[in-house]
């Protein structure tokens, strides 16, 4: 009995460590990207905020020995698929099936063709590296990095429609990317390889992610609305739904051999279209897309930041690596990192101007192929190829040992290459992108502001006739006529205005406009001021502080719709 309760304490006492460290990791981690935020808009030089993330990362591990052990299986699932889940939540579908085929064309015959190629000029640069071993790093840097597109597209202003491309890109490419890696695995530790078992199993990760994403999403949201509907809507509850469905999503399609971060993609796109039914409360939504805000910029954070952690201990294998290679001289890793950088942006390049010009062509737009502004979007595609934590996950996976039991070929070197090219694509998308779209001159009148200004004027017009028919119902009763009919005026009266500034074209139409962005400028400005003035009666003691509270949360939400309306403006 007494050896069984020093065992019992034990065990209790490693938990509480374990806990204690998890505990500990994640304050660090954290603290690490409010460091980032705070030194970005401190530098007087604009330094994309991923290369101070991963900056912080490195200093970190050097200065305090800090270090996160994570598996690439772990990592995909703790960081990736929730923010693939909430980029496919939040990608615009019309976009992304209205350039299916530019997208297609990206997601899949760029990465076979990024594979084949980059393949063959790795063992061509660096002959003591197989050939599958160049095969499976070049399908480790094959898919783009949906996060770090994300991260750039906030500092970068990329046309509407080209980082609709790019970010369906970064969504579906991964899928096609991995099973290039497994098999490239295959290859190099049995000398086997099957085009036929390749294919099926391509097609099996994606659908198989595809359906378990939509099954998972579909049930869980079949199951919340029922609830609601018989017992009521519980704020917190529905969120913490939407938190659980990517990792529900991954979880079940990695145990059906699956792509799980397929399928937590695709756990978004669904999640959208069950938004788009409108079943949930308002308040629900608000604090649905606040807590999901703050879970994208901790996310994106703490990725780069361990991105940063593991370069360094890349770096530190950079002897051992140089030696697989025969070369002493460090520089060469530079070399090679260059090298095939350059290369990769040269097939992505190629087939960027390949596929756009037959999309156009087919289109039958052979005008739209020449001119400065094609070969614009065309270098912005090639730059906007940033590789990230995906492919840093994938290199990863790289196993030890051959199945003869002899170590595994140039894996330190394969690595550390991977890294490298990681921070040359993420550094030369964050330069370059701004200078390419500076002159790139999109035009004024796009269809999706038409649509927003049409769709801004039917839901006024169905306004009006909802406070019409609201105030003839209450034209029986003579003691709330007169009231029912004086403020329904002053709405219909609003909603007339929009109608003025949506609906019409021409001079007067423009300058009405002009007039409603002043106006939206004005109305921020008395917010703020209303804002002063109830924290001043506050600190005065004149006002309950639970109704200050009240009172300024009215004032935030109305000045969180203009700022976001003046922000897409």
């Amino acid at each position: 009995m007494a050896c069984e309760s020093a065992g019992d304490d034990r065990a209790r006492e490693w938990l509480q460590g374990l806990i204690l460290e998890t505990i500990t990791i994640t304050v660090v981690l954290l603290a690490c990207v409010i460091a980032s935020s705070i030194v970005k808009r401190a530098a007087r030089i604009p330094l994309p905020v991923a290369v101070v993330q991963i900056a912080i990362g490195a200093l970190v591990f050097q200065a305090f020995g800090f270090r996160v052990s994570l598996s690439p299986d772990v990592f995909l699932l703790l960081f990736v698929a929730p923010l693939l889940f909430l980029d496919g939540w939040r990608i615009s579908k019309a976009g992304l099936l209205r350039d299916r085929w530019t997208i297609g064309a990206f997601a899949l015959g760029l990465v076979v063709v990024t594979v084949l190629g980059a393949g063959f000029f790795i063992h061509w640069l660096i002959p003591v590296m197989p050939l599958p071993v160049a095969f499976a790093l070049a399908a480790t840097l094959s898919p783009t990095d949906a996060v770090a597109v994300s991260a750039i597209a906030e500092r970068v202003p990329v046309p509407a429609r080209l980082m609709h491309v790019l970010e369906g890109e970064a969504l579906l490419n991964d899928a096609s990317g991995l099973v290039c890696l497994r098999f490239a695995i295959a290859a190099a530790t049995t000398g086997a390889f099957s085009i036929a078992a390749a294919g099926g199993t391509f097609l099996w990760l994606v659908a198989g992610g595809v359906a378990s994403g939509a099954v998972v999403t579909l049930v869980a949201n079949a199951a919340k609305d029922w609830t609601a509907r018989q017992f009521g809507e519980d704020t917190g509850a529905q969120i913490l739904i939407s938190l659980l469905l990517p990792f529900g999503a991954y979880v079940v399609a990695d145990r059906l051999g699956a792509s799980g971060i397929l399928a937590a993609a695709t756990a978004g796109i669904v999640m959208s279209y069950e938004e788009l039914a409108g079943r949930a409360l308002a308040g629900t939504r608000i604090r649905r897309a606040a807590v999901w805000d703050a879970l994208q910029f901790a996310g994106n954070g703490v990725i780069f930041v361990l991105l940063g952690q593991q370069l360094t201990s890349v770096i530190d294998q950079a002897g051992q690596a140089l030696r697989q290679t025969g070369r002493h001289d460090g520089s060469w890793l530079l070399v090679y990192v260059i090298a095939i950088s350059c290369a990769l942006l040269l097939i992505r390049a190629l087939w960027s101007w390949a596929a756009f010009r037959l999309i156009l062509s087919g289109a039958g737009k052979h005008g739209a192929t020449t001119g400065s502004s094609h070969w614009r979007v065309i270098a912005a595609t090639t730059l906007a190829g940033v590789r990230g934590a995906v492919s840093l996950s994938g290199v990863m996976t790289l196993p030890l040992f051959l199945e003869s039991g002899a170590s595994f070929p140039t894996r330190d070197l394969a690595i550390l290459l991977a890294a490298g090219v990681i921070v040359v694509t993420l550094i030369s998308a964050n330069i370059g992108l701004p200078w390419v779209l500076s002159g790139l001159r999109m035009p004024s009148g796009t269809r999706e502001q038409r649509q927003e200004d049409e769709a801004r004027c039917a839901t006024a017009r169905a306004a009006i006739a909802a406070v019409e028919r609201a105030v003839q119902a209450t034209g029986k009763n003579a003691d709330d006529a007169d009231l029912f009919a004086q403020a329904g005026a002053r709405l219909i009266a609003h909603y007339r205005e929009q109608i003025e500034l949506r609906c019409h074209t021409g001079v007067g139409a423009q300058r009405g406009l002009q007039i409603d962005d002043v106006e939206r400028k004005l109305r921020l400005l008395a917010l703020a001021a209303e804002r002063e003035e109830l924290y001043r009666i506050a600190g005065a003691g004149h006002l309950e502080e639970g109704r200050v509270r009240d009172l300024v949360h009215e004032v935030d939400l109305q000045e969180s719709r203009f700022s976001v309306r003046g922000s897409r403006n």
